[in-house]
């Protein structure tokens, strides 16, 4: 057996394919070795290779974008050998889930690359956070993975008339979009689950406390995950998860599970926001003005639909705020765009400012 048999052979579990050998074929010409990134802590990370994990040191690779660093789910270029061992290169990647960081600079960090779907696990012990659900799945759509939403702890919501309310909230929120009740502590569920996830990579998010650990261990068949319990006052839990996790599945697929997210901020989302809120998207198109802001404007069709009752007005609201967040966050690092952004808030706010003196009785 040739040594890019063995390579395929072992790899494929892990997501292998005809195409990553083709684009890795520059790489094996200077003798390297193709992996996987399975986890990556302080500058270096454990590789799966054919000749089984590796711990390579990612300097070679570290540039100032963080953006490009290496990250859970690349498929990289390693040495066969040496001490340290370093990752070479990294092969363009075919999805990346991307949120903005908390920092002021506002930038980019990468969780997960080449992913096929996202699980956002939801948890049922405590009132649901539409609104949380509805960035997370931006950010999902954003990232070219199919998002799945996993209303977890199915079990605390015993009513069947009342978890149907919850699931169709969820899937007015989620429109084309997979949800899911699952209960992993009794198995409840599992199994639509494992069917969508058992091909391709499935990165597992959510907040602390929502039960990804535990929704991993089921998935998985083994505990891989520790499990801690979540607050009852709150519903969160610490983060039992610290570092991104790359998992091979034993009925097919990968899965990678991360920590905890507590901020879920935008990062150039524009496309998964509007996938979000496709039906706002749509009736915009009825609207009089192309630029329409759907707040004051005359004829405006997504208003129309809120005052007949055919559009909720929480979903105009988390559209609406949503749209600025990432707006903002797009000006920050486009000088043109925040020009545009303060000459359009102008207009505007003397726009405002004329519509409520007309309403007085007073000349604008």
């Amino acid at each position: 057996m040739t040594s890019t048999s063995v390579q395929s052979t072992a790899l494929t579990p892990y997501g292998w394919d005809d195409a990553w050998a083709d684009a890795f074929t520059p790489h094996a010409a200077k003798g390297l070795l193709p992996g996987r990134v399975v986890r990556v802590d302080r500058g270096q990370c454990d590789v799966v290779t054919a000749d089984g994990v590796v711990r390579a040191d990612t300097a070679f690779v570290t540039p100032h974008d963080p953006l490009r660093v290496v990250c859970t789910g690349d498929w990289v270029a390693v040495e066969p050998g040496g001490h340290p061992r370093y990752v070479r290169a990294y092969l363009p990647r075919r999805t990346a889930f991307v949120r903005s960081t908390s920092s002021k600079r506002s930038e980019g960090q990468i969780l997960a690359a080449n992913v096929d779907h996202a699980v956002i696990a939801v948890s049922l012990a405590v009132e649901l956070d539409l609104g949380r659900v509805e960035r997370f799945l931006a950010l999902a759509w954003e990232s070219g993975a199919q998002p799945v939403v996993v209303l977890t702890k199915a079990d605390l919501v015993p009513d069947p008339v009342t978890l149907a309310h919850l699931v169709q909230d969820v899937e007015t929120s989620a429109p084309g979009v997979p949800v899911l009740t699952v209960s992993a502590l009794y198995g409840e569920g599992l199994d639509i689950l494992v069917s969508l996830v058992g091909s391709g990579t499935t990165v597992l998010l959510g907040q602390s406390g929502a039960g990804k650990s535990t929704l991993a261990n089921a998935l998985v068949g083994d505990d891989v995950m520790d499990v801690r319990a979540a607050r009852d006052v709150d519903g969160k839990g610490r983060h039992t998860t610290t570092t991104r996790n790359l998992l091979a599945l034993p009925s097919g697929g990968v899965l990678i599970d991360t920590p905890g997210l507590r901020g879920v901020g935008l990062f150039d989302a524009e496309t998964g926001v509007g996938q979000v809120f496709a039906e706002i998207e749509e009736l915009a198109a009825d609207c009089r003005f192309h630029d329409c802001a759907h707040e004051t404007e005359p004829g405006c069709a997504v208003r129309s639909a809120v005052e007949d009752g055919a559009l909720p007005v929480r979903r105009l609201e988390s559209y609406r705020k949503l749209k600025r967040e990432n707006q903002w966050i797009v000006a920050k690092t486009d000088a043109r765009l925040r020009a545009e952004i303060k000459k359009d808030w102008k207009r505007r706010g003397a726009e405002g400012k004329a519509a409520m003196e007309a309403k007085r009785g007073r000349r604008p």
